[in-house]
C-alpha cells in the first residue's frame, strides 16, 4: 500500500503536469487563433505623400564586434535626410566609445543627422538609455535597433506605412538571423524565434490580444511612449513592459511578418544563459507589475485576460520542468513497487501526449516561412532538448523575479558573425565564464544517468523516453558550458 510520503509525491506530479498541460494547450490555442484570424487580419498601409520625421535609436554597450556595422547599417537607411535623425545611445566604457565617434564623425561629415549620446553611468540600463535618447528625439517616430540588427536600406519606408491610424503605437518586424546556420546552438534558437514571430505574434495580432514590442527591429509612435509613462527600468524587460502599458492605454500593436531585420542570435553558451535568464526574470516581473491590473480592468475580455497571464507567465513552464526532472527517480520507484499505480501513471502519460503541441507549433511555423522547411526541423530536437537544458537558469530567473530580488541587466555580447565560420567568437571579450549553474547541470547528468540505468533495468519502456530527453538536454547545454568555459 502506498505511503503518505508516496502519495505527496504522486498528488505534487499530477499538479505539476497538469500544469504544464495547462501551457501546452496554449500552444494549440496560438496554433488555432493563427489559422482562423491571420489570412483575414488586414494591415491597412497609408499611402505617404509627406514623410514624417524619424528618429533612430541605437543604444549600445560595450559592443567593440558590431557598433561599425550598426552605424553604417543605419546610416544606409533610405529615408529623407532632412528627416531623419540617428541617435548613438552610447553606455559604454570601452574602447566601443571611441569606434562610435569616429564612425558618428564620418557620417555626419556625409551630412546625415546623427549624434552620439554618452552616459556617464548606466542608470536604467537600455531603458534609461531610451528614456535620455527621447528627451531630445526630434522624430515624431523612434525606430529602435540594437547593436545586432542589420536592417536592409528600405526597412523604415517599409514599415512607416503601417502607421494608417493615429491609434496605431507600434509596427513590429520579424526578426530575421545572420547566423542561424553558424552551429547546432543557433539553429535551434532560430525555430524559436521563428514561432514567437510568425505564430505568436500573427495569432495574437490577428485576434485582438495583447502582443509585445521586441525591444528592438520596430517603430514606435513618441506620443505613445509618453502616454503609457515612457520607458521604466523596474523590470529586466523594459520592452514588454512598457507594450503592455501602452496597450492598456489603448494603443494598437501591428506586426508585419513580411518585413525582416536580421540579426546575431548567440552562437556561445553563455551569451545565450545572459539572455535567457533576462528575459524569463523580466516577464515574470512584469507580470507581478501589470496582471493584477489587467484582471481588475473590467473592459478586457477574458481572453485576452488569459491570454495576457500565459504569455507574462510562461517561464514558469521550466522550474516545472526542473522539478519534474528531480522527480523522475522517485517516481520511477513507486511505479515499480506498487502495481496498483499504473492506471495513474497512464493517465500522466495523456498529459505528456499533449505536450506533443510543441513541435507541432514549431514545424507549423517553419513550414510557414521557409521553402526548405522540411531540412531546417530537423534541428527541432536541439531546441527541444536545449529548453530542457536550460531550465536550471531560468528556474533561478524564475524564483529571483517572485522574490523580488534586484540584478543588473547583463546584455548578450556579440561578436560580428555570420552563417559561416569566417568569424568567430572564440579568444574575444566580453565572454562570461564558467558559473554555478554548470554544476547544477553537470549533477542532474548525472543522477538522470542513474534514473535511466534504473528504467532500463527494470523494463520501464515508456519511462525511457521522457528521462531520455531530460538526459540529453542537460547533457547538450551542461558539456557546453563546460567546453565554452575552457575555451581560449
Amino acid at each position: 500500500m502506498l505511503t503518505g510520503f508516496d502519495l505527496l509525491l504522486l498528488i505534487l506530479y499530477g499538479l505539476l503536469m497538469l500544469v504544464l498541460t495547462i501551457y501546452a494547450a496554449h500552444a494549440y490555442l496560438m496554433l488555432y487563433l493563427y489559422r482562423k484570424n491571420s489570412a483575414r487580419f488586414v494591415k491597412h498601409i497609408l499611402p505617404i505623400a509627406d514623410w514624417p520625421r524619424i528618429t533612430v535609436q541605437l543604444p549600445i554597450y560595450n559592443e567593440r564586434y558590431v557598433v561599425e556595422r550598426l552605424i553604417q547599417a543605419a546610416c544606409a537607411l533610405e529615408y529623407p535626410r532632412d528627416r531623419l535623425e540617428i541617435q548613438v545611445l552610447d553606455d559604454s566604457n570601452d574602447e566601443t566609445r571611441q569606434i562610435a565617434l569616429k564612425w558618428v564623425a564620418i557620417n555626419e561629415a556625409r551630412g546625415i543627422n546623427i549624434r552620439h549620446i554618452h552616459r556617464v553611468n548606466r542608470t536604467g540600463f537600455k531603458a534609461g538609455a531610451l528614456r535620455a535618447g527621447l528627451e531630445t528625439a526630434q522624430g515624431e517616430y523612434l525606430a529602435i535597433l540594437d547593436a545586432d540588427f542589420v536592417p536592409a536600406p528600405d526597412f523604415l519606408k517599409k514599415l512607416i506605412p503601417y502607421f494608417s491610424a493615429d491609434n496605431i503605437g507600434v509596427v513590429q518586424a520579424r526578426w530575421g538571423h545572420l547566423n542561424g546556420d553558424y552551429s547546432l546552438l543557433t539553429r535551434g534558437q532560430t525555430i524559436g524565434l521563428d514561432a514567437h514571430f510568425v505564430l505568436e505574434h500573427g495569432a495574437r495580432n490577428s485576434s485582438g490580444l495583447f502582443i509585445n514590442f521586441n525591444g528592438t527591429a520596430g517603430i514606435w509612435r513618441k506620443s505613445a511612449i509618453l502616454s503609457a509613462g515612457n520607458w521604466q527600468d523596474d523590470t529586466l524587460t523594459e520592452d514588454i513592459d512598457i507594450s503592455y502599458r501602452a496597450q492598456l492605454a489603448g494603443w494598437k500593436f501591428i506586426y508585419v511578418n513580411d518585413v525582416v531585420c536580421p540579426a546575431e542570435v548567440p552562437a556561445e553558451v553563455y551569451g545565450l544563459k545572459n539572455q535567457q535568464y533576462r528575459w524569463a526574470k523580466g516577464a515574470i516581473q512584469t507580470a507581478r507589475k501589470l496582471l493584477p491590473i489587467i484582471w481588475r480592468n473590467r473592459a478586457i475580455p477574458w481572453l485576452v485576460k488569459f491570454e495576457a497571464t500565459v504569455h507574462l507567465t510562461n517561464h514558469l513552464v521550466f522550474p516545472i520542468l526542473l522539478f519534474v526532472a528531480l522527480l523522475s527517480f522517485p517516481l520511477l520507484s513507486i511505479r515499480i513497487q506498487y502495481h496498483e499505480t499504473r492506471l495513474i501513471f497512464l493517465s500522466f502519460l495523456i498529459c505528456i501526449i499533449n505536450a506533443f503541441s510543441y513541435p507541432m507549433f514549431y514545424i507549423y511555423a517553419q513550414r510557414e516561412i521557409y521553402a526548405d522547411w522540411k531540412r531546417r526541423i530537423l534541428f527541432l530536437p536541439v531546441l527541444l532538448a536545449g529548453a530542457m537544458g536550460l531550465s536550471v537558469i531560468n528556474s533561478r530567473a524564475v524564483f529571483s523575479a517572485l522574490i523580488g530580488r534586484k540584478s543588473a541587466f547583463n546584455r548578450t555580447p556579440k561578436f560580428n558573425l555570420g552563417a559561416t565560420k569566417e568569424h568567430s567568437w572564440k579568444g574575444k571579450q566580453y565572454r562570461s565564464r564558467f558559473n554555478g549553474t554548470v554544476l547544477v547541470e553537470l549533477v542532474l547528468i548525472v543522477y538522470l544517468s542513474l534514473a535511466l540505468i534504473y528504467a532500463i533495468n527494470n523494463l520501464q519502456y515508456t519511462a525511457i523516453p521522457f528521462i531520455l530527453i531530460y538526459w540529453l538536454g542537460f547533457m547538450f547545454i551542461g558539456m557546453l558550458s563546460l567546453a565554452h568555459a575552457i575555451k581560449p
